[in-house]
């Protein structure tokens, strides 16, 4: 019995701030971080959204792919490290927003980067194990960096959500591998505001090291090799890295086998978000028989990998949703640093 997507959908912000912008209020060289990242602008949520608003909007577009009765979900999870409380969970919310119902097993999941791919390999693995119909899987962020730190001119927001089932599946769950480390290289304590980061773990050893961990287990628990697949997609802190995880493992990344879902240059690091919306634009247009290879990365540090199969059922759902790239590219709304400040809240008043 095959098991996969049944179903998928993303939510951006139409939102932007150019990376010239952020960099003339602090007095940075635009060029040199548009070059060393290799970002140009990002996604930036509108005071009235979140990582639950934009869960609902991706979920309700996985649904209309699926076309099936939102009670029959059996997990709900979501994956993020900007939900929007510290005690209430973001779950409840969607599920009841989306009929769900009242007996849906919730659960928010945290796990820096790779909170979405976490949600996703549970969900999966609900519905491989029998527990139930159906399961669901959404990796949504909002993040921030603090004013004037590198990770302002990456931090952005997106979700994406998959739909998980035995019928009528757009995409088989062939292979799945998980590879962790206590790495430190990105972390925020409790009542900060903002993340930091360690910088001289941030590549190596935190985020090629685990990586390319859970790729090469991948290939090789598989069996198979980069030319064996049309698409891959890595987890996309900038634009850079997942360039080189994705050459380092043969993969071709001036094809469309990696710059389908290479989405970070014009979105940002949506962090949760990221390899699960790079899936979203690759699933927008793969073909029947298709396969994709996807890696997602978290600091702390862990990656989960998936090898995917796409079906003929894709063909029949894939126009009823909004496509990924469309969102990315068209009518987009750029913003001053005033005005991004004060959507992201970066001015606080000291009580």
């Amino acid at each position: 019995m095959a098991v996969g997507i049944i179903g998928w959908g993303a939510d951006i912000p139409r939102n932007r701030i150019k990376l010239e912008t952020i960099a003339a209020v602090w007095g940075a060289d635009a060029p040199s971080y548009k070059k060393g990242l290799l970002l140009f602008e990002k996604s930036v949520p509108s005071p009235d959204q979140d990582v639950i608003t934009l869960s609902v909007e991706a979920s309700r577009y996985a649904l209309l792919r699926a076309g099936i009765d939102p009670t029959l979900i059996g997990a709900l999870y979501i994956g993020s490290e900007s939900h929007p409380y510290a005690v209430k969970p973001s779950g409840t919310t969607v599920a009841e927003a989306i009929g769900c119902g009242h007996f849906t097993h919730c659960a928010d999941f945290e796990f820096a980067c790779k909170a979405g791919s976490e949600a996703m390999y549970v969900a999966h693995s609900h519905v491989k194990a029998g527990e139930m119909p159906y399961a669901m899987g959404i990796g949504a962020d909002t993040s921030q960096g603090a004013p004037g730190d590198a990770l302002e001119y990456s931090a952005s927001a997106g979700a994406a959500a998959f739909i998980f089932g035995t019928d009528k599946v757009v995409a088989t769950v062939d292979h799945t591998v998980s590879w962790m480390s206590d790495t430190p290289d990105f972390w925020r304590r409790e009542h900060e505001h903002y993340p930091q980061h360690a910088g001289r773990f941030t590549g190596e050893p935190a985020y090629f090291r685990t990586t390319l961990g859970a790729a090469n287990a991948l290939m090789e628990n598989s069996g198979m090799k980069p030319e064996d697949f049309a698409y891959c997609v890595f987890h996309q802190p900038n634009g850079k890295f997942p360039q080189r995880a994705a050459k380092m493992m043969g993969f071709d990344i001036d094809s469309p086998q990696f710059k389908v879902g290479w989405l970070t240059p014009w979105l940002g690091n949506t962090y949760s978000g990221a390899s699960p919306l790079g899936l979203s634009a690759i699933l927008d247009v793969a073909k029947p028989g298709d396969k994709i290879f996807m890696v997602s990365y978290g600091s702390g540090a862990g990656s989960d990998g998936f090898v995917f199969t796409v079906t003929d059922e894709i063909e029949n759902v894939r126009n009823n949703a909004p496509f990924t790239r469309p969102q990315l590219d068209d009518d987009k709304h750029y913003l001053s640093y005033g005005e991004y400040a004060k959507y992201r809240r970066k001015i606080r008043k000291n009580s």
